[in-house]
């Protein structure tokens, strides 16, 4: 009978946070792969020995998420049925010393950007000719692609830059041979995400380059839909647009935080743009690409909010007419410049005014949802759940936005198009039938 000392070590790799926080998990699986190592992403099975956190640090909810699963790991080990946690990510890049004193059951901490350190570990080599090669952790149809590290902007509530540094844009070569290297693998949509999208290139090419690189990901044979994630508002190019408007694969979806529309809030959120310019700028896109999707993210609870500010952004909210809409409640962050504000909205508050402001826009996403039924449209088939199927329009990203319900007496592929008429349209989501 083998020991515990002969069996082959099993890697169990834990996400928490953002897709970008994803797509490293899946550098990091690849890597650990190609070393001949075994390795899974949230391993249901519970037969691996090693465990590997990758945690997020963004906001408060996100960081006691993050704190709680390294103790329940550590608790796991304590207990035998682990032999090693390892934690990477955000949090441990932002709080490496505290959490080496509050947790030294943890057998290393490494920051964002140490996957050589983390592979070390396991006596492992990093492989540059693997750079774009990953592990998906997503189904086989879709994938994140990260065009960018880091940012550049000084928004006085984001501690991103404390975590992530400074703008690094990936060359475009490089991000095309990922993008064909994912066509190989089955994928079909790819989401480009970055801290701040339109920034691409400034840093490599010395002028924005986001069009250049959608025109060369557009001509990858095999890529049906690419998505723009997380546009910054200030001194957006247009010229996005054009090429959304020239190639069919590129989604007409954009997804742009926008995180307030009063101007004082604005202005002591340093986001470089006025709620008119914010107008304009959404008046623009439209015109230029009529039927876009058009995402935003919002914050609730940035301090000295008034309950005036918030009836402007619900007015904001009922002019523009947002397809899809998110918040945030505004999270006090250490590090950052609205950390030297004053606190002064409790958290109750918070809550109660972003809950005001959901409510306004389920109205709005009701009745656009409504004038969608009759109409047909290209859907993408993600799953099958409880005998109906699951599928997303180009105005649909993964896990934020609507699902198409599907019931069909025929077999759906995973991962394959088809058309649907939709029949009936709810807050969030849609039913429909193939036709």
């Amino acid at each position: 009978m083998k020991t515990k000392t002969l069996k082959k070590d099993k890697v169990n790799i834990i996400t928490l946070g953002c897709s970008k926080n994803m797509v490293d998990s899946e550098v990091l699986s690849g890597q650990l792969q190609a070393n001949d190592i075994d390795v899974v992403h949230e391993n249901k099975k519970s037969d691996h020995n090693i465990v590997v956190v990758n945690t997020c640090g963004f906001i408060d909810k996100a960081k006691e998420e993050s704190i709680n699963t390294i103790l329940d790991q550590v608790e796991l080990k304590r207990k035998g049925k682990l032999d090693k946690v390892y934690v990477t990510g955000c949090l441990s890049e932002r709080y490496k010393n505290n959490l080496e004193a509050e947790i030294p059951e943890v057998d290393a901490y490494f920051g964002t950007m140490e996957l050589p350190l983390i592979l070390k570990q396991f006596e492992a080599d990093y492989k540059t000719e693997l750079v774009g090669e990953r592990l998906l952790a997503t189904p086989q149809h879709y994938a994140y692609m990260k065009i960018s590290e880091g940012c550049n902007r000084t928004c006085s509530f984001c501690a991103i830059p404390l975590m992530r540094g400074g703008h690094v844009s990936k060359p475009i070569e490089e991000l095309v041979k990922e993008a064909e290297g994912l066509v190989k693998k089955g994928v079909k949509e790819v989401m480009l995400i970055a801290q701040e999208l339109t920034y691409y290139g400034l840093d490599l090419y010395k002028k924005r380059m986001l069009p250049d690189l959608l025109n060369r990901l557009a001509d990858v044979k095999g890529l049906e839909w690419i998505r723009l994630h997380y546009a910054y508002p200030s001194k957006f190019p247009l010229e996005i647009l054009d090429v959304m408007c020239q190639r069919e694969n590129i989604c007409n979806y954009l997804d742009m935080p926008l995180q307030h529309a009063a101007n004082n809030m604005l202005k002591a959120m340093k986001r470089q743009i006025t709620r008119e310019e914010m107008e304009e700028l959404t008046s623009a896109i439209r015109e230029k690409v009529p039927g876009i999707c058009l995402r935003t993210t919002l914050i609730a609870g940035f301090p000295g909010e008034t309950l005036d500010d918030i009836e402007e952004l619900k007015t904001f909210l009922l002019k523009q007419r947002f397809d899809r809409v998110g918040i945030f409640t505004y999270s006090h962050e250490e590090g950052t410049s609205g950390y030297e504000l004053n606190d002064d909205v409790p958290l109750e508050e918070k809550e109660r005014r972003a809950q005001e402001i959901m409510e306004v826009q389920q109205e709005i996403s009701y009745e656009l949802n409504q004038d969608k039924v009759g109409k047909v449209f290209r859907t993408l088939i993600d799953k099958k759940e409880a005998g109906r199927y699951l599928g997303r329009t180009e105005f649909d990203s993964v896990e934020v936005d609507n699902e198409v319900v599907i019931h069909s007496p025929k077999r759906l592929p995973i991962g394959e198009f088809v058309n649907v008429r939709i029949t009936k349209a709810y807050d969030y989501d849609l039913e429909g039938e193939v036709v």
